[in-house]
This record gives C-alpha cells, sequence and structure tokens, in this order.
C-alpha cells in the first residue's frame, strides 16, 4: 500500500507544482521546510522522557490546541511537547507561543519521509487536530507501536461521503488509531458509520471553546487597546478573518454609518497576510483616514484614523477583546466560515455570513440561544451595526447570551486530556523503560 501512495503523492505533487511554483514566487508559500517535509529531517530529540507530538495544520489549528498545550504541561510537567505544522503561517504562530518548544514542518505522507522523522522525533504518541488521516504516518506509526489519537475529530457532510466511497480503505486506516475524540455526537456517529472501532470513538466537545479568552482585561488585549488609543468612549467594530470582497462590504458600513456615530472605530484584520497590501490599496483608495497596526509600534495613533488593519499575524485573539460589535469572516465567500467562538467568549455582539458550514455545530448552538446574528448582504450588515450602535442594551444582551453560550460548552479540554494520558506512560517511567517492558 505505501509504495502505491508514494506513487500517487509523487504524480500529485508534479501536476500541482507549476501551481506551487507560482505561489511561492508571487505569495512567498512553500518556501521553506522541504528537508522537514520530504526528507523528515525533523529536529533530533534526545534524553528518554515521554513525548507528545501534536500535529496543527495551520494558523486556526495552532490556535485551537492552546488550551490543550496548556493543561498538558500541568498535568504531565515530565513530558516534552513537539508541535508540526504545515503552513508558514501555523508556524509563525506556533514559534511565536512555543519558543520553548520543538516547532517543525510535519512531513509529507511520504513513507520514508515519516519514518525518518518519527525515528529522530521518537513521540511516545501522535495527536493530530480534527481530521489529519495520513496513512503511511498512521501506518507507520503503527508500526513502530507509537498510539494515534485524533482530538477535536470532525467529520463534515464532504469528508464523509468522500471517505464512504472508500469504506475498505477508511475502515483499514481508522482501525490503527488509538483514540477519536468527538467534537459532538453527529461526527462520533460518522466515524463509527465508517467502521472506526466503536470503543476508540468518544464524545469530548469541541477544544474550540475551551482555548477562548473570556477576559477583556487580560494583558495582551489591553496593550492592543493602548497601542490603537482606544478610549472608554469608543465602539470597536471589529471584522476579523475577512476575505475579499468582505472588507469592502465592511467598510461600506462603516463609512454610512460614522457620521451619525462619531465614536465608531473600525478594525480589519485579513485572513491571510498576503493580503494586507490588496487591502491597504482599498483603505488607500476609500478616502476614510486609516492607518497599520505595523505603524503603531514606533509612533502614536493618528487622532483623524478611525480605521485601522491589522496586518500582524497571530493577533486577532486578542483584538476580538477590544470588539463591541463584531463581524467574523470568510463566510460570505467560498471559505465557510471562520472562528466565532472567540468574540462571543468576550460578550461581543456577534455577526457572520450565511456561509458557515466548516462551523455548522458553533452556529448551530449560537443561533439556537439566539447568542448572534446571520447577515447576508452589506445591507443587513449596515442593519445589524446599526442596531446595536442605536439600542445598546441589544447588543449588550446578544453578546451576554453568548458569553453564556461558551461557558456551558466548557469541558473538552480536560475531557480530551484523559483520553490521551491513557495513551502515555505513567509519570516517573521514561519511554525507555515502558518500550523495554
Amino acid at each position: 500500500m505505501r509504495y502505491l501512495l508514494n506513487t500517487l503523492y509523487v504524480l500529485l505533487l508534479i501536476v500541482a507544482s507549476p501551481w506551487l511554483i507560482v505561489a511561492a514566487v508571487r505569495q512567498g508559500k512553500y518556501r521553506a521546510g522541504w528537508r522537514e517535509k520530504l526528507l523528515g529531517l525533523v529536529p533530533v530529540r534526545s534524553g528518554t522522557a515521554p513525548c507528545v507530538w501534536i500535529h496543527a495544520v495551520s494558523l486556526g489549528e495552532v490556535s485551537l490546541i492552546a488550551s490543550l498545550v496548556r493543561e498538558l504541561r500541568a498535568r504531565r510537567p515530565d513530558c516534552e511537547i513537539a508541535i508540526s505544522t504545515t503552513t508558514l503561517t501555523g508556524r509563525a504562530l506556533a514559534k511565536g507561543r512555543y519558543p520553548e518548544l520543538c516547532v517543525f514542518y510535519c512531513p509529507l505522507d511520504f513513507s520514508w519521509a515519516v519514518r525518518r522523522a518519527i525515528a529522530r522525533l521518537r513521540p511516545s504518541v501522535l495527536v493530530l487536530a480534527e481530521l489529519e488521516l495520513w496513512p503511511n504516518l498512521i501506518s507507520e506509526c503503527r508500526r513502530v507501536q507509537v498510539p494515534v489519537a485524533i482530538v477535536n475529530a470532525r467529520l463534515s457532510d464532504r469528508s464523509f461521503r468522500g471517505y464512504g466511497r472508500f469504506e475498505w480503505f477508511a475502515r483499514q486506516l481508522l482501525s490503527m488509531v488509538d483514540v477519536i475524540a468527538a467534537q459532538n455526537e453527529l461526527y462520533a456517529q460518522r466515524f463509527r458509520a465508517l467502521c472506526a472501532p466503536p470503543e476508540v470513538v468518544r464524545v469530548t466537545g469541541s477544544l474550540k471553546f475551551d482555548g477562548a479568552e473570556t477576559d477583556r482585561g487580560n494583558p495582551a488585549t489591553q496593550e492592543l487597546r493602548r497601542l490603537a488609543g482606544f478610549s472608554g468612549e469608543d465602539i470597536v467594530f471589529l471584522a476579523g478573518s475577512t476575505q475579499d470582497p468582505e472588507e469592502q462590504l465592511v467598510l461600506a458600513t462603516f463609512k454610512r454609518l460614522v457620521s451619525a456615530h462619531p465614536r465608531l472605530r473600525l478594525v480589519l484584520v485579513p485572513r491571510h497576510p498576503e493580503r494586507f497590501s490588496a487591502v491597504a490599496e482599498v483603505l488607500a483608495a476609500s478616502g476614510v483616514p486609516w492607518q497599520r497596526r505595523s505603524e503603531l509600534e514606533n509612533a502614536p495613533p493618528r487622532p483623524d484614523c478611525r480605521v485601522l488593519l491589522v496586518d500582524r499575524v497571530g493577533e486577532l485573539a486578542a483584538w476580538w477583546g477590544t470588539a463591541t460589535i463584531a463581524y467574523v469572516g470568510g463566510s460570505m465567500g467560498a471559505r465557510e466560515g471562520q472562528n466565532m467562538i472567540e468574540p462571543a467568549a468576550y460578550g461581543a455582539a456577534v455577526s457572520f455570513g450565511p456561509r458557515t458550514r466548516n462551523f455548522r455545530d458553533v452556529v448551530q448552538v449560537l443561533l439556537s440561544q439566539r447568542a448572534a446574528v446571520v447577515v447576508r448582504e452589506q445591507v443587513e450588515l449596515t442593519a445589524f451595526v446599526r442596531r446595536c450602535l442605536e439600542d445598546p442594551a441589544y447588543a449588550a444582551d446578544l453578546g451576554q447570551r453568548a458569553r453564556s453560550v461558551v461557558a456551558s460548552q466548557l469541558g473538552a479540554t480536560r475531557r480530551t486530556l484523559e483520553l490521551i494520558e491513557r495513551l502515555l506512560p505513567e509519570q516517573g517511567v521514561s519511554d525507555t523503560t515502558r518500550n523495554a517492558a
């Protein structure tokens, strides 16, 4: 099987190479980490302490695992933690948040690359975030008796149908997984329907809720408020994880309302750093005074600027804490939504577009509790923001409902970690000792 997969991967890499080259030249993607990706030359781990290898594909997954990493370090200080990512932005965030940990690019699923990576890292358990079912990686872990856990596991409609077409393959793959910690019962049923062993599938809830900050007074948010020059009278309308054309829609809403509400401030946080320049061009053409967040490092905010473009990676979670009114981007296009839990946890009045399939379960619980609003076009977005401005009690009630929803969903980290700990050696027992036994 691995030879067939290797051949398939090589063919796919050849077919995709023109697109990869263009993306590398134009956007700076896919330039780094090829020794790790193609050859498995990840850092060599010394010592015999147990090691938890957590694979978090991109920016979102790195943010997702924060509560898991925090609790694992507190409960198992004897364990080393290694974090792998696939994307440049994911690696940058992991490096920034965990400078003391081993952070590296995950090898591509070539058998020689994953075999070398496992030999160099010597993990005690491999933890995959959400749904990263790489056959060679999982089978190589099974070969050398490294347990595999999928945490915050989800199976979208599309993924479920896709794996269902190859049920024999899914059955074989899932039979090599030791723990599947599903976000909800629907996803758990889908894993069981794909013939995952029933005893390994558990419903633990979503880590997204546990990872959200709820205190607006946290140091990171307070520092950003100071940098931006926000006062207590300012009303911050923040649009985060935006994609084209959402910035134009949000900006149009701001321009329509700011004259009647001079304390309104707009913060734009594009999802992808390669779009910072394009969004800056939109702002420059709008006629609205604006400023880049990067300029605030060396100069105070300009009093005439009511619009801020956040051109820094990894700060969105803290910026949400400044928002009174929130629009969660990636929900009016093909992206199918971004994380709306973070603004909800802070008690912001949360809105998002109709395309939120990636966060369907979160959206369902928020809407069922009247804790968020769906805006289908720019006119509805403007109406929502206007109502929040003209009826502060409405915005406050919406925010309190959102905060309560998040509080009711907490506990997934603890339940997930209990499952992972069963796969680890007991405290005081090294991996060498366990393997010898």
